[in-house]
This record gives structure tokens, sequence and C-alpha cells, in this order.
């Protein structure tokens, strides 16, 4: 008789516990769109943040809501961007390929080194050693963080102990510009062509005696450049990107050191900027 009123007691716990979640679920649920996943199965799938969110499923919940494009997705490139406009029935946006750009060209043959590092191979590691081994305390330490954390491949390191990054691989995801200690790299558009490879604060012979090729803040590129487009800040010529509508190669043919160059890189095959529908 406890064994039939033992079973009868756990069946109707049974019974009454999923009423409980039936009513619960019905009270509860929050209707998703279904279109969110199929968006995310159309992303590439880094999570990489490029776009500033954490994640493709993020990204998508934002495209579905009208607050993000396809096209700012930059790791899927301008394809990607106009499958998920098609799946939508939405414009894809506007398409810039952007890239990862190095403000420092102060290789080991032309920027001096003044101790010996024997450590972690990090640069993060490094630069906590009273800011590194290189003379210019502003300038890359060459050991490779970037390389390590680009899951994309498009970081590969020269002979000359400078990171080059490939226009093609690159995806701007900004994982290098927050690995380096020294705050080196930039995401740019390649529509860009103006950049001062250099990032030290150091002026006139204080500077090209750590580095040959420093920028030493003479102006000189500023006077010949467009007004506005160039300015001298704490030593250091900064192109203002506001004003890069007035780029011209100009600004660095009188450059005494050659920090400032005039960058022409396209990728084979796709414009710099196109409207995508």
């Amino acid at each position: 008789m406890q064994f039939i009123t033992a079973i009868a007691f756990m069946a109707g716990l049974t019974v009454t516990l999923a009423g409980l979640l039936v009513i619960a679920n019905r009270k509860l649920y929050v209707w998703e769109d279904p279109r969110i996943d199929g968006v995310t199965d159309l992303l590439p799938g880094a999570n990489c943040g490029a776009c500033g969110l954490p994640g493709c499923r993020a990204f998508a919940e934002r495209v579905i809501e009208g607050k993000f494009q396809p096209s700012d997705c930059p790791v899927g490139g301008p394809d990607n961007a106009r499958f998920i406009a098609n799946y939508l029935g939405i414009e894809a946006g506007q398409f810039e390929k952007k890239v990862a750009r190095l403000h420092c060209a102060g290789s080991c043959d032309v920027a001096i080194q003044i101790a010996e590092y024997d450590g972690y191979p990090s640069c993060r590691a490094a630069a906590a050693v009273t800011g590194g081994f290189k003379g210019c305390t502003y300038g890359c330490l060459g050991l490779a963080d970037c390389e390590d954390v680009c899951d994309f491949d498009a970081i590969t390191m020269a002979k000359t102990g400078l990171p080059m990054v490939d226009v093609e691989k690159c995806t701007a995801c900004g994982d290098c510009v927050e690995i380096c200690p020294k705050g080196l790299f930039e995401i740019m558009p390649v529509s860009r062509h103006l950049l001062v490879q250099c990032k030290s604060q150091l002026m006139g012979d204080s500077a090209t005696a750590l580095c040959k090729v420093a920028c030493t803040g003479c102006g000189i590129c500023a006077a010949d450049a467009p007004e506005g487009l160039i300015e001298i800040r704490n030593g250091l010529a900064v192109v203002n990107p506001e004003k890069w509508q007035l780029e011209t190669d100009i600004a660095t043919f009188r450059c005494p050191t050659g920090a400032i160059v005039w960058i022409e890189e396209k990728i084979p095959d796709q414009p710099e900027l196109v409207q995508i529908s």
C-alpha cells in the first residue's frame, strides 16, 4: 500500500511540476527573431570584435534591429555583406577596406638597441622592463606579440624586426592594436595614403640619435601640406583624419628623415570604396 502511495505521490508531483513549467514557459517566453540565427550563420564566425561588438551573434542582432548594416562587418567583406543583405531584403551599405598600419619604421638597421633582453619573448614583457631594450622607448620591440595574436595570419615579422601587415589578409579586427604595448598600430582605411611612421615625442637630434628615420618635429611636412592636414603635437607630425580629402604626397617630399610616407596600395579586384546593395 505504501509503495502504491509513493508512486501516486511521485506521479502527482511530476504532473504538478510539469504544469508549472508549462505555465512558466508561457509567462516568461521571450520571442526571438529567427532571422538572427540565419544572419549569424552567414557571418564569418570569427567573433573577433572588429565591428565593435562582442561577437557575430551580437552583430546579427544589431543588423536585424537596423542599428548596423551588413557592410559593418569588416571580416566578411562586400560579398558576405551582399549575401546577408539579400537574405534580409535590405541595403548592404557602404563597404570600405580597412587595414592595420604600423606607426614605426625603426627596424634594427636604423634604430639603436641599448641593451640585451633575455626574458620571456613578448613585447609586453620586455616593455615592462624599463620600457624595453631599444634606445627609442616609443619604438617597436619586434618580439611578435602582434603576429601571435593575429587570427588571420596577416602579420609576419621581417628580418629587420618589424611586423609586416598583409593588406589582403588583414580584416581590421584590432587585435594588434590592443596587444601592442607601445600603441603603434592604427586601423585605417586603405584610401588613406599619408602615414607618419613614428610615435617618438623627442625632437631634432635627440630623436635621430636613437633612430635614423624618426620624426624630428621640424614642421616641414605641415608647412608643405594643405592647411589643417598636418600639425605638430608634442614634437610629432600628426595627420588630421578629418582632413583626409586634402591628402597629397607633397607632404613627404622634404621630410629630412623619411618618417612620413605615401602608401599606394589597392586590394586586387576590390575597389577601395563601394556602395553595395
